[in-house]
C-alpha cells in the first residue's frame, strides 16, 4: 500500500513529518487544495516522464504547468509523460497518491523552484486521499532531488 510506503520513508528520514489522510480526495490539486484548505499552488503535483531510459520525477506548485521549451533543453528531450497504466509500476505508486517519499530508486526526483514560492507544500502521501506538509527544502533535502526550473505559470502564455 503506497501510504504505508511513505509512512516508512518519512518515518527514517524525517520521522518529525507525517502523513494526513482524509475522508475527501486529493488526487488533483483543486481537491487537495480544497480539502487542506490551502492555496493551489501548495499542493505540489508530481508528474513522472520516460526520458530515453530513465524516468523522472518533477514536483512543482500546483499553480504552475510545465514549460515544454525548458523541458527540452533541459532534458534534451521532448517531454513525455508515463501512460497511466505505468506509473505505478515505474513508480511505486498508483496515479493521485504519486509523491517523491519512498519512490522506486531508480527514478531521478527533481523539485521546481516554484515550490520554494510558498513555507510549506503539499506533495501526495502515497494515495489519493493523502498529503504531507513539509517545506520545499526539507522535500528537496530528503528525497535527494535536484532544484530546475521547467515551470510556468497558467495563465501565461506560452510563446509558438
Amino acid at each position: 500500500m503506497g501510504i504505508q510506503r511513505v509512512r516508512s520513508f518519512l518515518q527514517t528520514h524525517a520521522p518529525e513529518i507525517t502523513v494526513t489522510e482524509l475522508e475527501a480526495p486529493t488526487a488533483t490539486v483543486i481537491q487537495a487544495a480544497e480539502a487542506f484548505g490551502v492555496e493551489h499552488g501548495q499542493i505540489a503535483k508530481s508528474l513522472s516522464f520516460r526520458v530515453n531510459d530513465q524516468v523522472v520525477l518533477v514536483v512543482m506548485a500546483g499553480d504552475r504547468r510545465l514549460d515544454n521549451r525548458k523541458y527540452k533543453e533541459f532534458f534534451g528531450v521532448k517531454a513525455r509523460m508515463l501512460a497511466a497504466d505505468e506509473v505505478e509500476m515505474q513508480t511505486g505508486f498508483a496515479p493521485g497518491g504519486v509523491c517523491p517519499f519512498g519512490i522506486n530508486p531508480e527514478v531521478n526526483i527533481y523539485c521546481d523552484e516554484s515550490l520554494l514560492s510558498y513555507p510549506e507544500v503539499l506533495p501526495a502521501g502515497g494515495n489519493a486521499r493523502s498529503g504531507v506538509r513539509i517545506s520545499p527544502e526539507k522535500l528537496a533535502s530528503i528525497t535527494g532531488a535536484k532544484w530546475v526550473s521547467l515551470s510556468v505559470d497558467v495563465n501565461q502564455k506560452l510563446p509558438g
